[in-house]
């Protein structure tokens, strides 16, 4: 579990899938505004990195340089696209549709 204080550490860093497949770099945290830990992070993928998907941070793990992830990469590419608001949250309902997706009751 990623902890408040680890955010920083997390930033900018390679993220690594439950096979160890490089899946892209962190982009943003997200955390959950009721208990205030975090519980998404935002990955750049594919070629240039111009592609951004949100994985939940809830059973990741910092290993030395970098995050690891427990989903196979191509589940995180193939998550759903999400917009954030102007402040920097998820609504609603694209956090459920993220739980739903990555199957997080």
């Amino acid at each position: 579990m990623i902890t408040r204080d680890q955010i920083p550490k997390v930033l900018d860093r390679p993220v690594y899938d439950a096979e160890g497949n490089k899946v892209g770099n962190a982009k943003h945290v997200f955390v959950d505004d009721a208990t205030g830990q975090p519980d998404w992070v935002s990955v750049q993928t594919g070629l240039f990195g111009t592609n951004e998907s949100f994985v939940p941070i809830r059973d990741a793990t910092m290993v030395e340089d970098h995050l690891e992830v427990p989903y196979p990469k191509n589940t995180i590419k193939d998550a759903p696209h999400v917009d954030v608001d102007a402040g920097g949250h998820l609504s609603r309902q694209e956090e459920e549709r993220l739980y739903r997706y990555y199957s997080i009751g």
